[in-house]
Parts: C-alpha cells; sequence; structure tokens
C-alpha cells in the first residue's frame, strides 16, 4: 500500500459518496486508475463495504449497554456457538473476544433500561455456557467513530 492508497482509503472514509471523479482527483489520479486501485483494495479486503450511520437517538436508541461476558468453558465449540448467536442478534452492534477476566465484550444497544432487562434475560442468560454478565450502562456518547487512522 503506497501514498495514493492511503489517500483514496481517507477520502473514502471521509465520504464514501465521492464520485468517482472527486475521488480521483483527491488521490491525484485519473478516473480508471482510481477505480483499479479501488477494486484491488476491494479485492484485498481493505475495503469491506461501505455503511451508512445512524444517529441512535433520533431512532429511540437511546441505552448504551457494555456487556462483559464470562463463559463456562473456552473450547473451540462453546467460543464458535456462542460468536455465531452474537453475530444474528441484532441488538449486539459489536462483540469483541477478550484477555483477561471477561471472555467477551459486547456493545449492546436499546430502546431503554426496561428492553435491555428483556434482552438479559430472554436472550444473554440463555446462552449456551454463560456464567456470568457484568452490564454497565453509558451515560453519555463523547465520541464514536468508524474511521481509522490512516
Amino acid at each position: 500500500m503506497d501514498t495514493i492508497d492511503r489517500k483514496i482509503l481517507s477520502a473514502l472514509q471521509a465520504n464514501p459518496n465521492l464520485s468517482a471523479a472527486d475521488l480521483a482527483a483527491q488521490a491525484g489520479l485519473s478516473h480508471t486508475p482510481c477505480w483499479r486501485r479501488v477494486k484491488k483494495l476491494e479485492e484485498a479486503g481493505v475495503i469491506r463495504g461501505k455503511e451508512i450511520v445512524f444517529n441512535p437517538l433520533a431512532l429511540d436508541l437511546t441505552v448504551i449497554v457494555f456487556a462483559e461476558v464470562r463463559l463456562k468453558h473456552l473450547d473451540e465449540n462453546t467460543l464458535e456457538n456462542f460468536e455465531s448467536i452474537a453475530r444474528q442478534c441484532p441488538e449486539i452492534l459489536k462483540c469483541f473476544s477478550m484477555s483477561g477476566e471477561s471472555d467477551d465484550l459486547l456493545r449492546v444497544v436499546v430502546r431503554s433500561v426496561e428492553h435491555y432487562e428483556i434482552f438479559l434475560k430472554k436472550i444473554l442468560l440463555h446462552l449456551l455456557d454463560v456464567t456470568s454478565i457484568n452490564s454497565r450502562f453509558a451515560l453519555k456518547t463523547i465520541k464514536m467513530t468508524s474511521r481509522l487512522p490512516i
């Protein structure tokens, strides 16, 4: 990856809706070479897709919870089952396998504390091999970005 690739990535990260002409101009290339570089970055898995970012408050999703999960067993089957279920729950926006005292850290978004309690009772506590869940509620979002420091 060279400086031009990084320019392309920075421009796309700042505005994924850039036209091909504007992207090429920002990268200092003509249209076709820029398009080829974007395709190579996609094929290499550097660019995985485009997302639209919504304001959760505008959608009445006002409660952000960080749930630390401990599992009974840390064998391959248990971990794969947990990860598969976590991927299927729309309330779980992020799931990280962790080192330290908890095995996984979840970022959960719900409408209210009551909705989280239902989610906890009906979903999280029913996952196989979960021994404990420590939930922490965010008071305020100070920074939230998916932009990488390119």
